[in-house]
């Protein structure tokens, strides 16, 4: 089994930075494709941001394109999300998965799950 642990969230200024980590113990993360998603008040949880077991293929919701940036370290055994220009529409309960399926935009396509760490970013 793979256990993941969200770090990062927190409340920031619209047009501010995060970094979200998501640290994986119990097994490696090299084996597997690794997405976030998010979650809203008020709305189903959504595909954020993917990429391949190697780091290929990284894959983005246009919401966020160009502003966000998935990557891994596959030595620390972590993945990353890199959020610039960040805007109130963004603040959710962000989730990060692992799966076998290179990038997979689906929840489906996901075995693990982190508990989540909220981001809240202000007008």
């Amino acid at each position: 089994q793979v256990q993941l642990v969200e770090s990062g969230g927190g409340l920031v200024r619209d047009g501010g930075s995060l970094r979200l980590s998501c640290a994986a113990s119990g097994r490696t993360l090299s084996s597997y494709a690794m997405g976030w998603f998010r979650q809203a008040p008020g709305k189903d949880r959504e595909f954020v941001a993917c990429i391949g077991r190697s780091g290929s293929s990284p894959g983005y919701v246009d919401s966020v394109k160009g502003r966000f940036t998935i990557s891994r370290d596959n030595a620390k055994n972590t993945v990353y999300l890199q959020m610039n220009n960040l805007k109130p529409e963004d603040t959710a309960v962000y989730y990060c998965a692992a799966g076998w399926i290179n990038c997979p935009v689906a929840e489906s396509g996901y075995e693990y799950w982190g508990q989540g760490t909220q981001v809240t970013v202000s007008s």
